[in-house]
């Protein structure tokens, strides 16, 4: 019972005996003992029959006490259990809410608004190394690199009527190239139809491809460059004038992506034993691209895919000069590039003496030098793939597969151009291709090239010899 009501009915007991001290509602044991059973029943309206007043009043009062003190309980309970059943509520649906959000935060997380403020608010709150890091970490390079790239593509993107922000548009493809995402799984984390990201793919590594690669990816024709080039090989290798290694890469095609090929698709079955596109890039001493041609399903060789480059029409039409000739044992050495075996020698490109070491300590010697100055284009290759992985297993449809590839390109050349920091290089399986073989019509730029290949081991031998 309530303790404010135990005491209110001590307080009235007490009130009574003072008004009517003859009768006591608090009879002693022996009176109690001695009282019959009639006494017994006369003593519960005892209350209503004593002379005095003060029995009625007390009852009443006593009465209406319980009544507050019950309905006091029961609305005290009540409330209780009314605040119990809220919380609940409340727990209940701040729970299924917390579900929802938990449920919508794949795409909630990528959202435009997520994305702008990422690159309004929580960019900024980070240290500079940090900040970096992140972004490369989602998108492949730095904030900076990545501000270049949008800077130069907007104009671009937003001529084509594009309901996303060029950044965003931006950012979600070079997310896709970065991490190798298919175009369901992106569609999925962005909240958007596969379609409208491979549409997106399509178009931001279309102009990648076309409107950045002739400002990133030029042949070194300009003097100063040419120095800077051939001095650069020249301090790795002690070989003269070389201005560039040549290498090809299978890019690997993913699973479905040749069924609407128009040709034959074991064209596209490589030496490796997969489908692919073959890549052929020429690099400078910084690892840097000046020069990418993807025109070449995977069952062709490095030779014939080099003979259908634009690269090679230009030099064997001499559409190309090189402003820097230099003299070695009579020799006019004008620059040139250097490959393995798997690349005819020509006057213009030089390739090792022997695949397996069997020439004289002369030529060994240049052999050796000239597959570390090669080492180079497939360090590039290497770098390649590990900063852009959608090329270890290329998602786009066989049509688009070269522009992706270009596209990828181009960025490794922006990578490399800021000093971005070099990933672990992928690692690509050893090649054991057999020698080239010589066109009729390349005869002239071989016999050439064989003469010019032999001054340059004499040379070198002498040279290292003295030391």
């Amino acid at each position: 019972m309530d303790e404010t009501f135990m005491l209110m009915l001590s307080n009235l007991l007490h009130l009574h005996n003072s008004l009517d001290p003859a009768t006591s509602l608090l009879s002693s044991t022996t009176a109690a003992a001695a009282a019959s059973s009639t006494s017994s029943a006369t003593s519960s309206t005892s209350l209503l029959t004593s002379s005095s007043a003060a029995p009625l009043i007390f009852f009443t009062l006593s009465s209406l006490l319980s009544f507050l003190s019950t309905s006091k309980q029961k609305s005290s309970s009540s409330s209780s259990s009314a605040a119990k059943n809220d919380a609940a509520s409340a727990s209940a649906t701040a729970a299924a809410s917390s579900s929802k959000n938990d449920a919508a935060s794949p795409s909630s997380d990528y959202s435009v608004a997520a994305f702008r403020a990422l690159t309004t608010e929580h960019i900024w709150s980070l240290e500079a190394p940090l900040r970096e890091a992140h972004w490369r970490s989602l998108y492949g390079l730095s904030y900076p690199v990545f501000t270049t790239v949008v800077e130069k593509l907007k104009p671009y993107i937003a001529a084509s009527n594009l309901s996303l922000p060029s950044d965003y548009a931006v950012a979600m493809v070079l997310s896709r190239l970065a991490h190798g995402l298919s175009a369901k799984a992106l569609a999925s984390r962005y909240s958007l139809e596969p379609y409208l990201i491979s549409k997106i793919t399509n178009m931001v590594t279309r102009l990648l491809a076309t409107k950045l690669y002739p400002e990133f990816i030029k042949i070194p024709i300009s003097r100063r460059r040419l120095i800077e080039t051939t001095q650069g090989f020249e301090e790795l290798t002690s070989l003269p004038n070389i201005c560039g290694a040549i290498d090809g890469s299978h890019i690997k095609i993913g699973n479905g992506k040749l069924k609407h090929a128009s040709l034959n698709q074991n064209q596209y079955r490589c030496k490796f034993g997969y489908n692919s596109v073959l890549l052929q890039v020429v690099a400078d001493h910084r690892k840097i691209f000046w020069d990418v041609c993807v025109k070449a399903s995977g069952g062709a060789d490095d030779s014939a895919h080099f003979r259908d480059s634009l690269l090679y029409n230009r030099l064997i039409s001499g559409d190309i000069v090189w402003d820097k000739a230099i003299n070695v044992r009579g020799h006019h050495v004008r620059p040139y590039i250097v490959g393995d075996w798997c690349y005819p020698l020509l006057s213009f490109l030089m390739t090792p003496f022997s695949p397996n070491g069997a020439g004289t300590p002369a030529q060994n010697l240049f052999d050796g030098m000239l597959m570390k100055g090669r080492n180079v284009v497939v360090e590039a290759i290497g770098l390649l793939k590990a900063r852009w992985k959608i090329l270890k297993d290329l998602n786009v449809g066989i049509n688009h597969a070269p522009q992706t590839i270009v596209a990828c390109c181009v960025l490794h050349n922006l990578c490399q151009i800021a000093r971005e920091p070099e990933p672990e290089i992928w690692k690509e399986p050893d090649e054991n291709g057999t020698p080239a073989r010589v066109l009729e019509s390349e005869k002239q730029f071989y016999y050439f090239g064989e003469g010019l290949r032999q001054a340059l081991a004499d040379d070198l031998h002498q040279r290292l010899s003295t030391r």
